[in-house]
């Protein structure tokens, strides 16, 4: 999956859109673009991976055999009113894909993201991403899974508009506003061995 360093400096600044589409479509690289800044986006863990991919299959299972559709990593979500365009690790779309009028590759109506949080993206994950997705009116649900520790977190949408969150650990299970069927924690880290946190606490695998 993808993980990368807000901190660092970024690959190409003041780069409009169409530059940016230049610039991925030069180099074969995917990137991040923040107020017009392009940032490129590097591989993560081994366990990084893992949980994207077995969030993939609990939310194939959640979704059933409705209009949901789950996409990888490669799907690149753009909202309409901010100058942002970002990879999600994972990405639900129900109904009909919407794309945006300068970009046929970059979709505007996701129902849930999931990010896998890293150490040097966490801070950005809860922060200035969310702010940036939450500009996309049909998120339901923006999921965030540790790599630390067996937690799943969900931030979700109520029909007044007001984000939530809820929380659920090692053997219990977090709802998503989006579906009746909520997220089984055990299922998505089945298998995994957990990675080593700063503070040098190691969670169970």
């Amino acid at each position: 999956m993808i993980t990368r360093m807000m901190g660092e400096a970024a690959a190409v600044r003041d780069l409009s859109y169409e530059e940016y589409l230049a610039l991925e479509a030069r180099t074969g690289l995917r990137h991040e673009w923040v107020d017009g800044a392009a940032y490129a986006m590097s591989g993560g863990t081994p366990a990084h991976s893992r949980l994207a991919a077995q969030m993939i299959v609990e939310l194939s299972r959640v979704i059933g055999d409705g209009p949901c559709g789950v996409h990888t990593s490669d799907q690149k979500v753009r909202p309409r009113t901010v100058r942002f365009a970002s990879y999600p690790d994972v990405v639900v779309v129900c109904g009909e894909i919407e794309t945006h009028a300068d970009d046929p590759n970059a979709i505007l109506n996701p129902t849930v993201l999931v990010e896998v949080l890293s150490d040097s993206t966490e801070d950005w994950d809860r922060g200035g991403k969310f702010v940036r997705y939450r500009k996309l009116a049909t998120l339901r649900d923006y999921v965030l899974v540790s790599q630390h520790e067996r937690r799943i977190e969900v931030h979700s949408r109520r029909d007044d508009g007001v984000w939530e969150m809820r929380e659920a650990g090692a053997g219990e299970t977090v709802p998503l506003a989006s579906f009746a069927e909520g997220i089984s924690v055990d299922r998505v880290y089945r298998g995994v061995t957990l990675t080593t946190a700063p503070s040098g606490e190691h969670g169970a695998g």
